[in-house]
C-alpha cells in the first residue's frame, strides 16, 4: 500500500521560492466544543456543523508540489468530553471521478481517501493517521521517527461516507480513549488534513507538505481551541474463543491422524495515566496468522521472516528503536531444537551377537508457546517516550521414543524464559531526539542469559538541513551454552554508528562510518546477519520533484561502500558502488527504475562457516550487477510489475560463465470493486555459483577421507541453483467490514553440483575428485484461506483454512523438473487446519452505566 507522506523525505517545492527548503508556514484551525454530538451518518445536516470553521484550499504534493487543488475540499472538526468529530466533504467533477474500490480494513486499493492527521503533543515527530475511503474503509496508522509510517497500528473508531451527486462526505468520531494526549487545561495539537483523488493521481494536504523537506510530521499545522479535556479511562477487553481442527495422513497404528484444541484467552488495555497504556495478551493465539514463506537457504545466515502476530505489529514503535528488536525471537524455534537427534540413543550390537534397537524422534515442537506478553508505553508532555516490553515463554521438550519398548523419554529443548525491553525517548527541538534501549532474555536453568544496551541520538539544525545520528550498543551474554559444559564465547560486544549530512534540498548528501566488534551478538532479541565489519560510505542524492520532460519525478541515488574486518584488523573484505534513478511518467503513470552496482574482488568471509572469522574466505571476483522494474497504472482493470535482475562475474582463473538472471512478473486483475485477482511468478538462475558445499559427513565413504585430509579446510562446490516461486491471491470484499481472501504459493528451488574445490586459508581452492551426489530439490506448498468479518467496532469473527506442506529431496531423488516437484509435492502428504476465531470487543466506557 502507497503510504499518503511518500517521498517526502527528500525534495522540492514547486515554486522556486529560495526558502522551497522550509516547511511550509502553519496553518490553524479551530475546534469547536458541543454538548450533542452530532447523529454518525455521513450526512452533515446537523446544526452543529455549521457552526465550526471551515478548513479548505489544500496544496499538491503528488505530481505536481504546491499547486491548489482545483477541487474544493472542506473540513470540520467538533469534540466534546468523549470524542473528536471530523466532518469532510471532497468536492469532485462527477460520481464517475469517485474511485471507490472495497478492500480489507487498512488497504486503500484502488479508491481515493480522506485522512486526518494529529500530533496530540505538538512535539513534530510522532502522530497519528485516521484515514477513510468513499466505500468506507478505515485505515489507522502511527508516524514516528523509528518506523515511519506504521500501518500495523489499530484503533477502535466509528466512521460514516456518502455519496452526495457530485461530492462524497466522510464523517468520523474518533474517541479520546483511541488517541493519548496531556490533561492540560488549553491544548494545541499539530494538525493536517490530506485528500487522495485516484481518477487523477493527484495527493492533497490542509498544511502543504514540502517533499523535499526532510520529515512530515513537522510540517503539519495546529489545531487551536482545545480546552478542558479530560483524558478518559482507557480499559478494554477483548476475550476470544478459537477451536481448530488439525488433519495430518500419519497412517501409523496407535496416531491420530486428526486432532482438535479449543482455546481461550484475552488481550487487556489499560490507561495507566493520560500518558501511558498497557497492552498485555494473556494466553495467546497465533495459529492465523499468513504462513511463512518458506525458502531453500544456502546462505550462511538465518532467513528473517516477516512478524504477522498483530500483538508484535502493533504500537511497537518505541520498541523498535536503533533495529534491537526481532519480534521473531519471541516465540521462536527452541534453541535445542537442532540438537535433538543427537540426544537419540543409538541401536548397537550386544555381546552375544544380538542387536539392541535405539530410539527415534517422536515429537519435536517447532516453536516456543508463549504464556504471556505485555506492553507498556506512552509519552509524557515534556516529549519523554518510555516503553517497557516482557513476554514469559514456557519449557519446551522434544519426545524420543525407544523403537521395540515404545518407552517415551522427554528432552528439554527450550527453557522458561523471559523476555523484556525498556526503552527511553526523549524528543528534542529541530525533529531531533535522544535515545536508550535496554533487551534482555534470561532463561532458566544451566545456560547463558543475554543483555544489549544502546544509546541513540539525532541532532538536527534548527532550519532541518543538516543532521548529525549516532548510535552506541553493548551486548553482553553470560553462562554456558545450552546443553554444554563451554562458557558462550562472545560475552561482550560492541557496535557504534556515525552519520552526518544534508537532509533537506534537492540535494542531500550523507558520510557514515561504523563498526561491529567481532563479539558484538545482539541475536538473542535481535538480528544482525553478520558483525566484525568496519564500514564507511559516501552517500548522495539528487531529486526533483517537479514534472518535467514527460515524467512527474525523478530521484537519483550514488553511493560508495566500503568495509573491512574488525578482527583480525583492517583485513579487506569488500568495496561497492551503487547507484540508481527513479521516475513516473506523466501520462500514462507507468513507473520504472533501473539499479546497479559494481563491485571489484571481495572476499566473502562466512560463507566457509569457520571461526574465527578471517582465515577462510571465498574470493567473489569482480561483478556488476542491473536490476531494473517497470509498474504500470493500478488505476486500470488491468495491471502489471514487471522487475528483473543481472549479474556478470568477470573470469576467476580458469573458472568462466558465472552469472546470475532473475525475473518477476506480476499481473493483477480487478473484475469489480469486490473481487480481484494477483498472480506473482518468479524466477531465478545462478549459474556457476561457489558455495559451501555442506558439512562432511564420516559415515559417507566419500566423505570419510576428505575428512583426514581437509582438518579444518572447507569444501566448495560449484553449483547450478534454479528458484521459481508461483504466488496466487483472490480477494472478494462483500462490504467493508467483511471479506476472503484465499492465497496459494509454490516455491521449488533445484541446486545441481557441477564440481568441487578443497578451501585452504586465504582464499586458495584446489579440485578435488568428490564423487558423492550433494544435488537437493526444496518444495513448500502453502494455501491461506481467510474470512473475516468485523460484525462491530474491534470485534471480529475470523475462519481460517491452512494447508502446508514441503518435501526436501536429495541426491538421486533430487530433480530440476518443474511439473515433477509440482506434482511430488501435490501428492506428498500435507497438513490441513480449519480453525474459527471470535474476538469480541469490550470498552469500560460503554459499559459503565450512565449518570441520570
Amino acid at each position: 500500500m502507497t503510504g499518503v507522506a511518500q517521498g517526502q523525505q527528500h525534495s522540492v517545492s514547486s515554486t522556486a521560492a529560495p526558502n522551497a527548503a522550509q516547511p511550509a508556514p502553519k496553518r490553524q484551525l479551530q475546534a469547536v466544543r458541543i454538548s450533542t454530538p452530532p447523529k454518525l451518518d455521513g450526512l452533515l445536516n446537523d446544526e452543529v456543523w455549521q457552526s465550526a470553521p471551515v478548513a479548505s484550499q489544500f496544496y499538491e504534493l503528488e505530481p505536481t508540489p504546491g499547486r491548489p487543488e482545483k477541487h474544493p475540499t472542506e473540513v470540520r472538526i467538533l469534540y466534546d468530553d468523549a470524542a473528536i468529530y471530523v466532518g469532510a466533504i471532497m468536492h469532485d467533477v462527477s460520481q464517475d471521478s469517485i474511485f471507490r474500490e472495497l478492500s480489507a480494513r487498512d488497504h486503500i486499493g484502488n479508491s481515493d481517501w480522506f485522512g486526518v492527521f494529529i500530533d496530540t503533543y505538538n512535539d513534530h515527530l510522532n502522530g497519528y493517521e485516521f484515514l477513510l475511503t468513499p466505500g468506507g474503509v478505515q485505515i489507522d496508522r502511527r508516524n514516528s521517527p523509528a518506523t515511519g509510517e506504521d500501518g500495523n497500528w489499530n484503533a477502535v473508531w466509528d466512521s460514516r461516507t456518502t455519496l452526495q451527486g457530485n461530492d462524497w462526505v466522510a464523517e468520523m468520531r474518533i474517541p479520546f480513549s483511541a488517541i493519548r494526549f496531556s490533561n492540560a487545561p488549553e491544548q494545541v495539537w499539530g494538525l493536517n488534513f490530506g485528500r487522495q483523488r485516484r481518477s487523477t493521481r493527484q495527493k492533497f494536504f490542509w498544511n502543504e507538505v514540502k517533499p523535499q523537506v526532510s520529515g512530515f510530521v513537522n510540517q503539519w499545522g495546529e489545531l487551536t481551541g482545545l480546552r478542558d479535556l479530560k483524558p478518559p479511562l482507557r480499559l478494554s477487553l477483548t476475550p476470544y474463543v478459537s477451536t481448530y481442527v488439525d488433519h495430518y495422513p500419519f497412517n501409523e497404528q496407535g496416531k491420530r491422524n486428526t486432532a482438535t484444541s479449543f482455546n481461550g484467552g484475552a488481550d487487556v488495555k489499560w490507561g495507566i495515566n493520560e500518558s501511558f497504556t498497557l497492552d498485555a495478551t494473556l494466553v495467546p493465539d497465533f495459529g492465523q496468522v499468513q504462513s511463512d514463506n518458506q525458502v531453500l537457504n544456502l546462505s550462511p545466515f538465518e532467513v528473517q521472516f516477516n512478524e504477522n502476530r498483530q500483538f508484535f505489529t502493533e504500537g511497537t514503535e518505541l520498541f523498535n528503536k536503533g533495529n534491537l528488536f526481532y519480534s521473531r525471537r519471541v516465540g521462536a524455534t527452541p534453541i535445542g531444537f537442532g540438537q535433538v537427534g543427537g540426544q537419540v540413543r543409538p541401536g548397537s550390537h550386544e555381546a552375544d551377537g544380538s542387536r539392541q534397537s535405539g530410539e527415534f524422534v517422536l515429537e519435536n515442537p517447532g516453536t516456543t508457546p508463549l504464556l504471556n506478553a505485555t506492553k507498556v508505553s506512552g509519552r509524557t508532555s515534556k516529549g519523554l517516550g518510555v516503553g517497557i516490553f516482557n513476554a514469559l515463554s514456557n519449557n519446551v521438550y522434544a519426545t524420543l521414543q525407544d523403537s521395540t519398548t515404545g518407552a517415551r523419554r522427554e528432552v528439554l529443548t527450550q527453557p522458561f524464559s523471559n523476555y523484556s525491553i525498556v526503552v527511553f525517548d526523549q524528543s528534542l527541538k529541530n525533529n531531533s531526539f535522544v535515545s536508550l534501549i535496554n533487551t534482555n532474555v534470561t532463561r532458566a536453568g544451566n545456560t547463558y542469559d543475554a543483555n544489549v544496551t544502546g544509546g541513540l541520538f539525532r541532532f538536527a539544525n534548527k532550519a532541518n538541513r543538516y543532521a548529525l545520528d549516532g548510535r552506541l550498543i553493548y551486548s553482553n551474554r553470560r553462562g554456558k551454552a545450552f546443553n554444554s559444559d563451554q562458557e558462550i564465547s562472545d560475552q561482550n560486544g560492541y557496535k557504534y554508528f556515525l552519520n552526518f549530512g544534508k537532509i533537506s534540498g534537492k540535494f542531500t548528501w550523507n558520510v557514515d562510518h561504523g563498526i561491529e566488534s567481532h563479539t558484538y551478538n545482539p541475536n538473542d532479541l535481535g538480528l544482525l546477519f553478520s558483525n566484525n565489519k568496519i564500514s564507511q560510505s559516501l552517500n548522495a542524492n539528487y531529486n526533483i520533484y517537479t514534472p518535467f520532460w514527460k515524467v512527474n519525478r525523478l530521484t537519483t541515488h550514488a553511493n560508495l561502500l566500503y568495509t573491512m574486518l574488525q578482527q583480525p584488523l583492517l583485513r579487506y573484505q569488500s568495496t561497492t558502488l551503487y547507484f540508481g534513478a527513479n521516475t513516473t511518467f506523466t501520462k500514462n503513470f507507468i513507473s520504472t527504475g533501473i539499479n546497479g552496482d559494481a563491485s571489484p574482488l571481495n572476499r566473502d568471509y562466512f560463507d566457509p562457516r569457520r571461526t574465527p572469522i578471517g582465515e577462510y574466505y571465498v574470493r567473489l571476483p569482480a561483478n556488476v550487477g542491473l536490476h531494473g522494474y517497470l509498474s504500470s497504472d493500478y488505476r486500470k482493470k488491468f495491471a502489471y510489475d514487471f522487475s528483473y535482475g543481472l549479474r556478470f562475474y568477470a573470469a576467476d582463473g580458469d573458472r568462466t560463465g558465472r552469472n546470475n538472471f532473475s525475473a518477476t512478473l506480476s499481473p493483477r486483475y480487478r473484475a469489480s470493486n469486490q473481487l480481484s485477482f494477483i498472480y506473482n511468478l518468479h524466477y531465478e538462475l545462478r549459474r556457476n555459483q561457489i558455495g559451501y558445499a555442506g558439512g562432511l559427513n564420516r559415515s559417507q565413504p566419500e566423505d570419510a577421507a576428505l575428512l583426514a585430509a581437509f582438518g579444518r579446510d572447507v569444501l566448495l562446490g560449484r553449483r547450478t541453483v534454479t528458484t521459481i516461486t508461483n504466488t496466487a491471491t483472490a480477494t472478494y470484499t462483500f462490504t467493508n467490514r467483511m471479506s476472503f481472501n484465499v492465497r496459494m504459493r509454490h516455491y521449488v528451488s533445484n541446486v545441481h553440483y557441477l564440481d568441487f574445490t578443497r578451501l585452504r586459508p586465504d582464499g586458495v581452492e584446489t579440485p578435488v575428485a568428490y564423487q558423492r551426489n550433494r544435488d537437493n530439490t526444496f518444495n513448500a506448498f502453502n494455501i491461506d484461506a481467510v474470512y473475516s468479518w468485523w460484525f462491530a467496532p474491534g470485534s471480529q469473527v475470523s475462519v481460517v483454512w491452512k494447508n502446508a506442506g514441503a518435501t526436501l529431496l536429495e541426491a538421486n531423488a533430487a530433480t530440476p523438473l518443474y511439473f515433477d516437484n509440482l506434482s511430488n509435492t501435490i501428492n506428498t502428504p500435507h497438513n490441513n487446519s480449519v480453525s474459527v476465531k471470535v474476538l469480541y470487543f469490550l470498552d469500560y466506557l460503554a459499559l459503565r452505566p450512565r449518570r441520570a
